[in-house]
């Protein structure tokens, strides 16, 4: 069989699906689980993250991967190689995601402020949910002049926009679990 280096399936978090994705999250998601079972000098993630890709590129037969299946293949991998412990720690951790505002802002409507952060709320504890932990955001400026219902943009969206990079920087700062702290950043503003 051959193999198109990067035709990996589409994986889903959630409701998003992510296409581009390295493949350090792996690393790291192994590395909690060796260090959460005691075996801080696991010395087989490099192995192990090899076959998850050779898997990803040419054995995978779907185009759209869940997370959680993934990280099942992956819990059976580890078991067959004797190292239960380390799948029983095994937790998904997601590729970064990337998440347009606009959608919330078009979903919440002109003028309901409250409403779009509520599901922007809602969405990040899904995400964290599912084993996202950094999240990339596109879209503040068309969300604000969205839920402002502006077609120019004005000191009114310039206001919303920074009540709108308030938030994301106190959700940023949320820490519910020391392993599960989101790391946000605003990829583009338009």
């Amino acid at each position: 069989m051959i193999s198109i280096i990067g035709n990996r399936p589409a994986l889903q978090i959630g409701r998003y699906q992510v296409f581009d994705y390295d493949t350090a999250w792996i690393d790291r998601a192994l590395e909690r689980a060796a260090r959460a079972a005691d075996h801080p000098d696991f010395p087989f993630v490099a192995d192990i993250r090899a076959g998850v890709v050779v898997y990803l590129e040419t054995k995978c037969p779907l185009k759209l991967l869940r997370l959680e299946d993934l990280f099942d293949r992956m819990r059976k991998m580890l078991v067959k190689i004797g190292c239960e412990r380390i799948a029983e720690k095994l937790e998904p951790l997601a590729p970064p995601v990337t998440v347009s505002l606009v959608r919330a802002a078009m979903e919440a409507g002109n003028g309901f402020e409250l409403a779009f952060f509520e599901t922007l709320r809602t969405e990040l504890n899904e995400l964290r949910a599912a084993g996202a932990e950094e999240i990339r955001f596109t879209g503040l400026r068309q969300s604000a002049m969205i839920l402002r219902g502006c077609s120019k943009w004005n000191k009114h969206c310039e206001g919303l926009l920074s009540e709108i990079r308030s938030f994301l920087s106190a959700q940023d700062r949320d820490e519910p679990a020391a392993d599960r702290r989101l790391k946000l950043s605003v990829e583009n503003e338009c």
